[in-house]
């Protein structure tokens, strides 16, 4: 967490964790009969595996120079619970296990990889030109909180108009409920929402339907119960360094083997034997790594490999916006696919709310920070930052526009409204429908978090359900987080903070799916939208190189899509008062030549609950430009259309 394609049928059968006795792998696995065990614990003499079930037995390991211990049994099935002893002391679970059927503190279970039979074949993966991005956390996204009851959703969400899920992390973790950033088994598919084949059905139903799935992981650090890694090896973690939630995993440090192969095996497990078709890494500035090869750029090759002949996309959290990750490796990047902007959202917030509290403090939402978004990506690309007194971001310089994840709404940013309220809640609806428009035509990539597209009007709260005393830490941590905004840190409104522990706040934060009929104009003008994105032939392109920006106002913006075949495009958008604008000095309003403008869609249809569609000029060009109040409206020009 950070502050700051195509369907088809056929059947496959995932064939990378196959493996031979010989080849490289950690946790348990499944070969011609044989379970394999292998677990890094350099410092230790002697490894066992104690089989709970189906009967009580013992395994010993064997050490190899590398520090990995491992060996193979034929007498444990698919569905065998164990653990691990490292020099008598334990047992604990596997870090590396499959699947723990009793939570992270119970005993691992065997899985056969390949008794999953796929039918996605014809499916080739996703890249990020087309992306249109829904982050949605399993347990919220329906009343029971599962992988098959998101599954029976997938139908709807492809309607929208959504080409690619991000789920939050999934990764076994303690409690009942939890955001998924506190994982502690990085192969283990939270138990909670349903087993390793769920996920895989899961997946599956969303590759029919042309939809890709992408999946959010935390490799920066481990959550704080659960955590067994330590004893196994206390060189998992860098003592030397500290994220803002934990222990630092050692990327860079002396014997860093281990923590590297973790991550890195990990993500070639969910890539090939999930077909998981990109990755978002959590606060990738919190990966700390000095070395010659830094571990993102390594985990990016690796999800590749893995995932080869399928494209796959890995997009970055990355509070300081280092866009020079995201050129290739030859270049001195990372081969990064794109980055979260919290840019757009920050100065989105205040153009919406007003509010520049806390981290909002460098934004002013006004109409140039909007197209300087649009038109460069970062705002901050090297500039003075005052609220974190330093220079903020790089060059973003010839990156695609595709390369950017835009959004108004996310789980850290409607989570950090103190009690999870989502901004259209707060907005003027006007206001809000037209800067989402911009967002969705705008050649960037958009991203909806659940619930946005139909107006929810739950919150999405902070949970995680901790035993008591860690509870208590955890609950003060959140008050003192949002404490940095001034509105929240009285001691009354301190008080009203919602208790992340509580069941009240995981239950409320689930999305209320009767909803939608009553919000059905707002789930329309998301729809709608999303189509035009999709198909219109000039914004479809998502081309920067065809595209200019001016301010009419501090508050008003024209975006033109300038067409070799005349069909261009005009976006105005003004999220204050109705105004005039005498005179008209700005040469993108002029129609090509010939020819004028008709109004080809607007934020104020009535159908999406506005005061009405009205054209800012008319056709012929005569007469002044009346810009409309808070709205966004689409004009293209009439010749050859």
């Amino acid at each position: 967490m950070s502050f700051q394609k195509r369907a088809g049928s056929g059947d496959s059968r995932p064939t990378a964790h196959r493996q031979t006795p010989n080849a490289s792998f950690v946790g348990a696995v499944r070969c011609g009969g044989e379970t394999r065990f292998r677990v890094w614990a350099p410092d230790a003499r002697e490894v066992q595996v104690a089989v709970e079930a189906p009967a009580p037995a013992t395994l010993t390991l064997e050490r190899s120079k590398d520090g990995y211990f491992s060996g193979g049994s034929f007498s444990l099935p698919s569905g065998a619970l164990y653990k691990y002893r490292v020099d008598g002391a334990g047992p604990w679970p596997d870090p590396c296990s499959r699947f723990q059927p009793q939570g992270p503190h119970g005993p691992s279970m065997i899985v056969d990889a390949d008794a999953y039979r796929w039918r996605d074949r014809a499916w080739r993966g996703a890249r990020m030109q087309g992306l249109v991005i829904y982050e949605l956390h399993i347990g919220a996204f329906t009343p029971e909180g599962t992988f098959e009851a998101a599954a029976a959703k997938l139908s709807y969400l492809r309607d929208l108009g959504v080409t690619a899920l991000e789920i939050m992390p999934l990764a076994e973790c303690p409690g009942r409920w939890n955001w998924g950033y506190d994982g502690v088994q990085l192969f283990a598919p939270y138990h909670v929402y349903g087993d390793h084949q769920a996920f895989k059905r899961f997946v599956d139903s969303a590759h029919a339907l042309g939809l890709a799935v992408i999946l959010d992981v935390v490799y920066n650090h481990l959550g704080p119960d659960g955590n067994y890694l330590k004893c196994f090896s206390p060189r998992y973690f860098n003592a030397e360094r500290q994220t803002e939630w934990g222990e630092a995993f050692n990327f860079d440090g002396t014997d860093a083997a281990g923590a590297r192969d973790l991550v890195l095996h990990n993500v070639r497990y969910w890539a090939s034997e999930f077909h998981v078709d990109g990755f978002r890494l959590d606060a990738a500035q919190s990966m700390f790594d000095d070395s010659s090869h830094h571990i993102v750029a390594e985990l990016v090759a690796a999800a590749r490999a893995a995932a080869h002949p399928r494209e796959i996309v890995v997009i970055a959290e990355n509070e300081a916006q280092r866009a020079e990750q995201l050129r290739p490796r030859a270049q001195g990047g990372f081969g990064l696919d794109a980055m979260w902007n919290d840019d757009f959202h920050h100065a989105a917030r205040v153009a919406l709310t007003g509010n520049r509290g806390g981290y909002l403090h460098d934004y002013t939402g006004r109409a140039q920070e909007f197209i300087s978004c649009v038109r460069h990506g970062f705002l901050y690309q090297g500039q003075w930052y005052e609220w974190q007194q330093q220079p903020r971001g790089c060059s973003a310089r010839g990156l695609p526009p595709w390369s950017f994840v835009v959004f108004t709404q996310n789980h850290d940013q409607v989570a950090n409204t103190f009690i999870g309220d989502r901004v259209h809640t707060s907005a003027a609806p006007s206001r809000y429908r037209a800067l989402t428009a911009l967002m969705l035509l705008s050649p960037q990539t958009p991203l909806l978090f659940m619930g946005q597209e139909f107006a929810s009007s739950r919150r999405f709260m902070f949970f995680a359900d901790h035993r008591k005393e860690l509870g208590r830490v955890v609950y003060d941590g959140r008050r003192q987080f949002v404490a940095q905004f001034r509105a929240y840190a009285d001691e009354a409104t301190q008080s009203l903070i919602p208790d992340p522990g509580s069941e009240t706040a995981f239950l409320e934060s689930k999305l209320d799916w009767t909803e939608l009929e009553p919000h059905r104009q707002a789930l329309q003008f998301h729809r709608e939208l999303l189509m035009l994105r999709a198909r219109d032939p000039v914004i479809s392109q998502q081309r920067r190189d065809i595209l200019e920006g001016a301010a009419l106002s501090e508050q008003a913006l024209a975006l033109r899509w300038f067409d070799d075949t005349q069909r261009d495009r005009l976006l105005v958008v003004n999220l204050d008062r109705e105004f005039v604008l005498s005179p008209a000095s700005e040469p993108l309003l002029a129609p090509p030549s010939g020819s004028g403008w008709r109004l080809a869609w607007s934020s104020e249809d009535p159908r999406y609950g506005g005061f009405g569609r009205t054209t800012p000029v008319e056709a012929s060009g005569r007469g002044p430009w009346r810009i409309p109040a808070q709205c966004a409206t689409l004009l293209v020009c009439d010749k050859g259309e």
